[in-house]
């Protein structure tokens, strides 16, 4: 890896060349046949990278990560459960609470699909200090926050 720095000017037109490859190779590996009827959205995506990855949750933990209300959570896990993509329990320790999770129907798949996605971020992310993945998480979050003019 070089040591050697990198000016704005260069970050920034390394980056815009870059984006747009990201993004197209994101969206070459497409959608798995068995849920392309399904017209996932992204917030979908998001609901169920959390659930693959941190494992089953309730409605409120879910609407806490994704930064949403928990009506807004409980209407999503409605479509998508109606769909056979979620599943939904009670939760034995407290009746009053719903637990979500991937449906075994569509697990195989939507693991294949977003853990293509995390195992290249792992590559990415795994050489890297504690310290760099903040500031490289921290600037994506700030970009991010740049384009939608927050």
């Amino acid at each position: 890896m070089s040591t050697d720095g990198l000016s704005v000017d260069d970050g920034i037109r390394t980056l815009l060349l870059l984006m747009p490859r990201m993004v197209g190779r994101a969206k070459r590996m497409g959608v798995p046949p068995e849920l392309q009827s399904l017209s996932l959205a992204p917030r979908h995506l998001s609901l169920l990278a959390y659930l693959l990855f941190d494992g089953p949750m309730t409605v409120n933990e879910l609407a806490s990560r994704l930064e949403v209300a928990p009506a807004t959570v409980s209407l999503m896990v409605g479509e998508l459960s109606r769909k056979e993509v979620l599943d939904r329990r009670e939760d034995d320790a407290d009746r009053r609470r719903t637990i979500v999770s991937i449906g075994h129907r569509h697990a195989e798949s939507i693991n294949e699909w977003l853990g293509y996605g995390a195992t290249a971020w792992r590559q990415a992310l795994e050489p890297l200090t504690p310290e760099q993945r903040r500031m490289f998480v921290d600037t994506l979050l700030a970009y991010e926050q740049a384009l939608s003019g927050t």
